[in-house]
């Protein structure tokens, strides 16, 4: 796993919630408070997602087979997915199940200083496991805010991680919540509704995170930044023109395909053509490293048939020109960034979405 994929801070995780989930469940059987045992096995639920997260960088570093040609980059967001269902399931299903039970039949809490004790201890080590997070992440998140990068991110490490921190810091001041309204009245239904609403946090957080990874399973595009960075260095002005029209694809956090029809002149020779897309291959990897798999596909740019009609794919926008307006010199080439089809099909298949390089998740 590279370092973008945060390995520091999955280990810092996985360490404090190791750590935690042990006291945890030692304040649960000295105290009989519902809020430690969900508390306990959230972290120990924590624990396990750290454990698929490095499984999966593990398994996505393994070469591309004939089977699987792109190779196993997606492998990452595919534990990723495991990691939101983990977590619904082990740690907030279970929580709403043991604080709805907590509330039908509420007891008073033993030993109080047990669960009071471990909560304080386990909230200084998320929240060192929680700074080391935010400091990864702030390493790549560069301007965007926090919501931005989670829904951003290709990489989904980092954004689990600081998620599941995030949802364990506040779980845990709904148990100490829980608990301190247990021990101040007397009355163990406070545990119980403690532990009810870190069940309800743990579920939301799930479905957030799921929702995330789903976009990158289905396959995203590269962001804005990447694509014009893309189009600029496809680019020489002489034998490819312009950019007729492009496609990107995430097949990993750290691995880009770009598939892109190019314009050329028309009195280029095959030999000439051949070497202007080798170059701008060379240019596209220099301009951005991640673009490991690169397909361009050479075409004469026609202005003047394709305002007219007979190729729509070609003009500018992919839309034919209107009936009154003239058509443009026939001679005419695109500049270095020609916009992409929007509406009819192209030659090489349906137009994509009006905005293809959105990249949120």
């Amino acid at each position: 796993m590279s370092a973008s994929g945060g390995t520091k801070a999955i280990v810092a995780a996985l360490g404090a919630n190791l750590a935690i989930a042990v006291a945890k469940f030692v304040a649960f059987l000295f105290s009989g408070s519902s809020s430690m045992l969900a508390e306990s096995v959230h972290s120990l639920a924590d624990s396990g997602n750290q454990g698929l997260l490095l499984l999966g960088g593990k398994r996505a570093q393994r070469e591309a087979t004939p089977q699987h040609p792109f190779g196993y980059g997606r492998e990452r967001y595919i534990y990723a997915f495991l990691v939101s269902i983990v977590l619904f399931s082990v740690g907030g299903m279970f929580a709403v199940y043991e604080g709805y039970e907590k509330i039908r039949h509420p007891h008073e809490l033993e030993a109080w200083y047990w669960p009071v004790g471990v909560l304080v201890f386990a909230i200084i080590a998320e929240g060192f496991s929680f700074r080391t997070a935010i400091k990864e992440s702030n390493e790549s998140r560069g301007s965007l805010t926090w919501t931005q990068f989670v829904r951003r991110a290709k990489a989904p490490e980092l954004p689990v991680v600081l998620l599941e921190d995030f949802g364990a810091l506040i779980g845990l001041i709904l148990a100490l919540g829980g608990v301190g309204l247990a021990l101040g009245t007397g009355d163990g239904v406070w545990d119980g509704i403690g532990t009810l609403c870190i069940g309800i946090l743990l579920i939301t957080i799930a479905i957030v995170l799921a929702a995330e990874t789903k976009s990158l399973l289905l396959g995203e595009a590269a962001g804005t930044d990447q694509v014009e960075m893309i189009k600029a260095a496809a680019v020489d002005g002489e034998t490819v023109t312009g950019v007729i029209h492009m496609r990107t694809l995430h097949l990993g956090p750290e691995e880009l395909l770009v598939a892109a029809k190019i314009a050329v002149q028309h009195d280029d020779t095959a030999d000439e053509v051949a070497n202007a897309i080798n170059a701008a291959e060379s240019r596209i990897r220099a301009a951005v490293p991640i673009a490991r798999v690169i397909y361009l596909e050479p075409d004469i740019y026609n202005a003047a048939a394709a305002a007219a009609g007979t190729n729509p794919a070609k003009a500018p926008g992919g839309h034919p020109a209107a009936p009154d307006a003239p058509a443009p010199d026939a001679d005419a080439t695109p500049g270095p960034e020609a916009p992409e089809p929007e509406g009819p099909a192209g030659p090489t298949g349906p137009a994509g979405p009006t905005d293809p390089t959105e990249s949120g998740h």
